[in-house]
C-alpha cells in the first residue's frame, strides 16, 4: 500500500518541480524580449536558458556556419556538434569518427526532436572566427573517444578554442564559452528545413 503513495507523491513532487522550472523560463524568456536579460557571466549563471526537452522556446532561431549546437540524447545528456550549414553540421560520434551529418541523422535515435544553437541575449549565434575550418579539417579523423575526457564537448571546444582541452561535461562547456564569448549562454530551437 505505502509504494502507491510513494510513486503519487514522487510524481507530485516532479510536476511541481516542472512548473516552477516552466516559470522560470517564461520569465527569462520575457526579460529576453524586453531587453533585461543577463548579458555577461557571473558567478550566478553562464547559462541561465539551457536546452529543455520540456520547454519550447518562444522564438526560432536560423543556424549559422560555425555555430555550436546541441540536442538530448535520450533525455540525460546533451550532444554537441558544430554547424556547417545547408541543415548539415559536424560531430565527433562515439565510434570516435568525425563525421558530417544531416539535422535529421544528428537527431536520429536520439530522444530530442530539437536542435538548439549557442547563442546570445539577443539570439545572435556565438561564432568563434575559426570554428566552422576547424571542424571542417577535422572531418574523417578518428579520435580515442571517452564519454567522460575525449566527447563531443571536448571536440567543440576544439573547434572554438584550438585547444585540446578535457571537458567533463555540458555545464563545463557552457562555462567555458561564456569566457570565450565573454557573454551569457542562451540555447534556442533550431528552425530547422524539414525535407
Amino acid at each position: 500500500m505505502a509504494l502507491p503513495l510513494i510513486w503519487l507523491g514522487t510524481a507530485a513532487i516532479g510536476a511541481i518541480m516542472l512548473a516552477d522550472d516552466r516559470q522560470q523560463r517564461k520569465t527569462i524568456q520575457h526579460e529576453r524580449r524586453m531587453g533585461r536579460a543577463p548579458k555577461v557571466p557571473n558567478g550566478k549563471s553562464v547559462s541561465p536558458l539551457t536546452p529543455s526537452i520540456w520547454h519550447k522556446g518562444d522564438a526560432k532561431v536560423d543556424a549559422a556556419p560555425g555555430a555550436i549546437v546541441c540536442c538530448f540524447v535520450f533525455g540525460v545528456i546533451e550532444h554537441t556538434g558544430i554547424w556547417v550549414g545547408d541543415d548539415h553540421l559536424v560531430e565527433l560520434h562515439g565510434s570516435g569518427l568525425i563525421r558530417v551529418i544531416s539535422a535529421k541523422r544528428f537527431l536520429q535515435g536520439r530522444t530530442g526532436s530539437c536542435i538548439f544553437q549557442a547563442g546570445n541575449h539577443l539570439h545572435q549565434p556565438l561564432v568563434a572566427p575559426k570554428a566552422l575550418a576547424r571542424a571542417e579539417q577535422a572531418i574523417y579523423q578518428y579520435r580515442d573517444y571517452d564519454l567522460f575526457t575525449n566527447n563531443c564537448h571536448r571536440f567543440v571546444w576544439s573547434c572554438i578554442s584550438g585547444e585540446e582541452t578535457e571537458v567533463r561535461s555540458f555545464e563545463q562547456l557552457n562555462t567555458l564559452l561564456a569566457q570565450a564569448f565573454e557573454q551569457v549562454v542562451y540555447w534556442d530551437e533550431v528552425a530547422l528545413n524539414k525535407r
